[in-house]
């Protein structure tokens, strides 16, 4: 699979890193070329012989699946700039529009979600997935907390689309967790919140734990 993903942070570099554990090949893009590439060569070291590179938003069109590794209201902007070279893609939004400086609610209408206004700002025929947004970037690099492979939510309206995730997913060593059509990514948004506003009190769990299903 070729896995194109948009951003140079920390989350970008654990998708990259699960992506190519399960022997995908990944480009990657930024704002910042120094930056791309040296989060390459940080790939390139943490998974030798790893079919990794920076690129430019032009080979987009080369993609399999486009993960947009970039906060929110970026993302937007992301999916109008790229436009119709999105239709037909997988597109996996990873964000959490939250209020960061507070950590109580998150900054989109309550009958709504961060992935549905991508949806609706995206090209026609772009199939909008919402996933890894439930995760953190340090647990991401190890695939695992506590020993458990960390539960990737998936929502999307696309069934393929959803299962080409999936399969990215698992590929790199996780447990994908397919919760339905897109409405439901207000849902995974909100737990995320939660999850993000426990990091940020004392005791917390330093931005490394996870949201499991567990089960007998």
């Amino acid at each position: 699979m070729r896995v194109f993903i948009v951003g140079t942070g920390n989350m970008a570099g654990g998708i990259a890193t699960r992506a190519l554990a399960g022997g995908h090949s990944v480009r990657l893009v930024g704002t910042d070329p120094a930056k791309a590439m040296t989060l390459v060569d940080a790939l390139g070291e943490r998974t030798p012989g790893a079919d990794v590179a920076p690129a430019v938003p032009d080979a987009v069109g080369s993609a399999d699946v486009v993960v947009l590794a970039v906060p929110f209201d970026a993302a937007k902007e992301v999916v109008t700039e790229y436009g119709d070279r999105l239709a037909g893609k997988t597109v996996v939004d990873i964000s959490n529009p939250v209020d960061f400086s507070t950590f109580d609610s998150l900054t989109v209408p309550a009958d709504s979600s961060g992935a549905q206004q991508l949806a609706e700002a995206a090209a026609p025929g772009t199939h909008l997935v919402k996933a890894f947004n439930t995760t953190f970037a340090g647990s991401l690099v190890a695939g695992e907390v506590g020993g458990l492979p960390l539960d990737v939510f998936i929502a999307g309206d696309n069934v393929a689309a959803r299962d080409q995730v999936a399969e990215l997913v698992s590929s790199g060593g996780l447990n994908p967790v397919v919760v339905g059509g897109l409405r439901h990514a207000r849902e995974l948004e909100g737990m995320q919140l939660l999850h993000m506003a426990l990091q940020t009190r004392p005791g917390g769990h330093g931005w490394m734990s996870a949201i499991k299903i567990v089960a007998p």
